[in-house]
């Protein structure tokens, strides 16, 4: 049994104009708001972390974020109990092929909605198994023993290139029009481990905020909502979400 301690935030930043990102945080949706909730996992036998970050200008992206995300909270909770680590992994894959083909048909039968896309992170909880996946460049981090590790790995162009920097050019997405998405798609129970705490984010966190800074908030236990303050003090240039959960 394991206590969840979590907190989620969304936030517009200081340029744009609306919000394309959204947290699911177990059992909310976070956008342009935040929120803190606890619970404890020998009272459920599913549940979905998860964040998306939309794209595809004014308004589609949200509809995008939003969509993929509440079609992984309903499947997650639909899904028959008691399957295999493969047959989960090959029903993950099965829906990733749905949204995606969902997400593209939208765009194409609405102009308004055309080329729109998003990321997706999240942390999934099945029948005693704990999964990660991450298709688009929002990151999953670990921080354990003080020490802070991004898990996720970006699916950018600058990351297929080699170089460190951050880039805003991603290869891999939920939609706008990509035919092959992918998951990285981790079963990792047996590192799940009390004490650690893991943080889910948009770029808009750490394309503002260096890896150093974020570690040494966490370390001082700084909620969701602090971490996104962090990144509107250094100039906010983007929509930003964390979802931030500690292990007990």
């Amino acid at each position: 049994m394991s206590r969840i301690v979590l907190t989620a935030a969304s936030r517009v930043g200081c340029i744009r104009s609306n919000n394309e990102d959204m947290v699911l945080a177990y059992d909310k949706f976070v956008r342009s708001d935040a929120y803190r909730t606890e619970f404890l996992t020998e009272n459920t036998e599913r549940f979905v972390i998860a964040l998306a970050d939309g794209m595809g200008g004014h308004r589609a992206g949200e509809v995008a974020s939003e969509e993929t995300l509440n079609s992984l909270k309903f499947f997650i909770n639909d899904i028959p109990r008691g399957m295999s680590i493969g047959e989960f992994d090959e029903t993950m894959l099965e829906w990733l092929q749905y949204i995606n083909n969902t997400i593209n048909r939208r765009g194409h039968s609405d102009p308004s909605l055309l080329e729109m896309g998003t990321t997706l992170v999240a942390v999934i909880y099945y029948c005693g198994k704990y999964f990660w996946l991450n298709c688009g460049d929002s990151r999953l981090y670990r921080l354990r023993d003080g020490k802070l590790t991004q898990i996720s790995t970006d699916h950018s162009l600058s990351n297929a290139n080699g170089e460190k920097k951050h880039s805003n050019v991603i290869t891999n997405c939920i939609g706008a029009g990509c035919k092959d998405s992918y998951l990285d798609l981790f079963e990792f129970t047996a590192d799940f481990k009390s004490g650690d705490t893991y943080m889910l984010c948009s770029d808009g966190l750490n394309d503002m905020v260096n890896d150093d800074v974020i570690e040494q908030l966490m370390n001082e236990g700084s909620s969701a909502n602090r971490l996104c303050e962090e990144a509107i003090e250094a100039g906010g240039f983007d929509n930003v979400s964390v979802c931030v959960f500690q292990v007990d």
